[in-house]
């Protein structure tokens, strides 16, 4: 009997756990959750911050809305939140100088493959 509770304990936990309050500000909630969603959780690497679990995660977006709660704006909180993390914390990073080969070695590579397809296939058998 008593495995049965603790089974039956443990399985209805979840229905305990707490959820976010309802926010006094909807669009400030919308603001926050655009905002978390192109940055990158530095702990999970390929989610945003919006739909990672991590407890830095939890903090990033803490910080995103007290940014915002003391009136900065969307791009201010994103510059923020790159001066204090770098530019690994954006989800879509910028074309700069360091960046550029992350953006061009995709085009190079289908270039390439395509010169040694087409180099290849003129052969004659």
């Amino acid at each position: 009997m008593r495995v049965l509770f603790c089974l039956l304990f443990f399985w209805a936990l979840p229905a305990f756990a707490q959820t976010a309050a309802p926010s006094a500000n909807p669009a400030l909630d919308d603001r926050a959750r655009e905002i978390a969603q192109s940055l990158r959780c530095v702990v999970c690497q390929n989610q945003s911050i919006d739909e990672s679990d991590a407890p830095l995660a939890q903090d990033m977006r803490k910080l995103v809305r007290r940014r915002l709660e003391a009136g900065d704006s969307n791009e201010d909180v994103i510059n923020y939140m790159r001066d204090k993390y770098g530019d690994f914390v954006l989800l879509k990073p910028p074309v700069q100088s360091n960046t550029f080969l992350l953006w061009a070695l995709p085009f190079l590579l289908l270039l390439g493959g395509l010169f040694w397809f087409i180099r290849v296939g003129k052969r004659p058998s």
